[in-house]
């Protein structure tokens, strides 16, 4: 007797959709994010004697692969406002065998005098601005792609403020000059404080929106005042007189809010070169042993939350980005 096998109907195409869904697949991988470093120095030109050492410091640092560089300021405040040193400095920058990202300090255009001994600040950040900021790039012998505020039509003015990505962080450069923020106390004369505090406002929500809606990591903005963000509630960058406006203040509210929405780290660095200290012991004295061991109290990060703050030491600073760490940025000694 022949056994003739029962005849398997065919599956439908449903059928078929449903077994290639519940078949199992591999998960595929998220491709590890590497870590980096970059550098950032503070005022690191205040003479002609220094250009030759600014010169062996990029060097190094271009030798230490740093991924870019930030230097804040292009003079100190007692060199001459001069187109000639600024193109003096602006050929000097170009030499970096990095990239080399430039922001603004108050030594730069704040106190700047024309002959007859009025300011003529404005006239000189406008003439930096020309100089400095003509190009959406970075300075240096290899270029770094930069986003500018000037872009926008409503601000086209600023172009010092820009940000860019890197490792899934963003950095950002914001004018925020030492001394108050350029906040004067004279009446009628802080128009250029409230037309800058008006972009710079747009700014940060743009830079920290951004953020967000990519998922970064972690945002750095450097400046060259510290707005004091990291301190406690309350806190005054004006030592107690009350009678004075903080011109960071707006700032800090703004800095604080934005961080406290956004997931991930945020570093705030600045040029304030806060003097070396040493730990106290017990007793309030510290040893000797300790102040010759001591680093610079104010070469760490100093945590509020998620926000982080670094005023610079003289000197170049190294950062380490580690993606995937507990706090995300480390100084390399």
């Amino acid at each position: 007797m022949s056994m003739r096998r029962a005849a398997v109907p065919p599956l439908s195409a449903a059928a078929l959709l449903a077994l290639a869904l519940a078949a199992p697949t591999p998960a595929a991988a998220a491709p590890a994010r590497k870590a980096f470093q970059f550098s950032v120095a503070a005022q690191a030109l205040k003479g002609e004697a220094d250009e030759v050492e600014l010169q062996r410091t990029l060097d190094e640092a271009a030798q230490k692969r740093a991924a870019f560089l930030l230097l804040t300021g292009i003079k100190s405040a007692s060199e001459a406002c001069s187109d000639k040193l600024y193109a003096q400095r602006r050929v000097l920058l170009d030499k970096s065998p990095r990239p080399l990202v430039l922001s603004l300090a108050g030594s730069d255009w704040t106190a700047c005098r024309n002959s007859a001994g009025r300011s003529n600040a404005i006239e000189r950040l406008n003439r930096i601005r020309e100089l400095f900021f003509d190009q959406d790039e970075s300075l240096g012998e290899k270029k770094l792609a930069l986003n500018r505020l000037s872009n926008s039509s409503q601000f086209r003015s600023y172009a010092e403020n820009a940000y860019w990505e890197y490792g899934n962080v963003l950095f950002a450069t914001i004018n925020l000059p030492a001394k108050n923020n350029h906040f004067l106390t004279e009446a009628g004369r802080n128009s250029e404080y409230e037309d800058r505090t008006v972009a710079n406002r747009n700014w940060l929500q743009r830079l920290f929106a951004q953020a967000k809606r990519k998922k970064l990591d972690g945002i750095v903005l450097v400046s060259d005042g510290d707005i004091g963000a990291h301190q406690e509630e309350g806190f005054s960058l004006l030592n107690g007189f009350s009678s004075k406006q903080d011109g960071f203040a707006q700032t800090r509210k703004q800095v604080r809010a934005l961080a406290d929405k956004f997931k991930g780290k945020v570093l705030l660095i600045d040029s304030a070169q806060k003097p070396a200290k040493a730990p106290a012991s017990q007793n309030g004295a510290a040893s000797a042993s300790a102040t010759a061991s001591a680093p610079n109290a104010e070469t760490a990060l100093h945590w509020r939350g998620n926000l982080a703050h670094l005023s610079l030491s003289p000197g170049w600073t190294a950062i380490r980005v580690t993606p995937g760490s507990p706090t995300l940025f480390t100084l390399n000694p």
